[in-house]
């Protein structure tokens, strides 16, 4: 009886330990008005890198797998037709190399070509650093933009996904963001 005793205890224990580790999984999740640190992850070369500007300028930047990198194109496209002032501002993506399925050698070429052709800052994630750092939860098969202020706050979030892709009125709301928060 006494052994019986010692094993339920075990396993109420076992238990209470599971839900406090998923309710705790759910609390790290990426939100608005979370603050961000930058996480060391790659440049195109595959050297350690850091987000540029980070904590002095707003930060838009997009997160995606090579299968679904284009989905975040019609918002990049309007925030470049805005030409916001580069002191203030700084747009880039991350490379999502874990959950890409091409070789991570063949989009190293690719993001360089790319960074050459738009003279943009695109970083690599090889195993999920980024996304783990700030708790973005399964991005496999997403295009994750996240929107960062100055004092590196999370300000807008949003996963796109083949069936979700970005409407004229989201858009819109990210570009009057934008404008309030390099205003200040």
């Amino acid at each position: 009886m006494n052994r019986s005793f010692l094993w339920k205890s075990l396993v109420v224990v076992c238990c209470a330990i599971i839900a406090f580790a998923v309710s705790a999984g759910s609390v790290i999740a990426a939100s608005v008005g979370q603050e961000v640190s930058n996480p060391q992850i790659r440049d195109a070369h595959d050297n350690p890198a850091t987000i540029p500007d980070f904590g002095t300028h707003v930060i838009a930047l997009t997160y995606a797998d090579s299968s679904v990198s284009d989905l975040g194109d019609p918002l990049n496209d309007a925030m470049k037709a805005k030409n916001y002032n580069k002191a203030v501002y700084r747009g880039l993506g991350v490379a999502n190399m874990k959950d890409s399925t091409a070789p991570n050698f063949l989009i190293r070429k690719i993001v360089q070509s790319k960074i050459e052709k738009y003279k943009s800052t695109i970083l690599t994630d090889v195993d999920l650093t980024l996304a783990k750092t700030w708790g973005l939860g399964n991005v496999k098969g997403k295009s994750v933009f996240v929107l960062i202020g100055k004092d590196k706050k999370i300000k807008y979030l949003r996963y796109t996904d083949k069936n979700n892709p970005w409407t004229k009125t989201e858009i819109d709301t990210v570009l009057k963001t934008v404008d309030d928060l390099v205003a200040k």
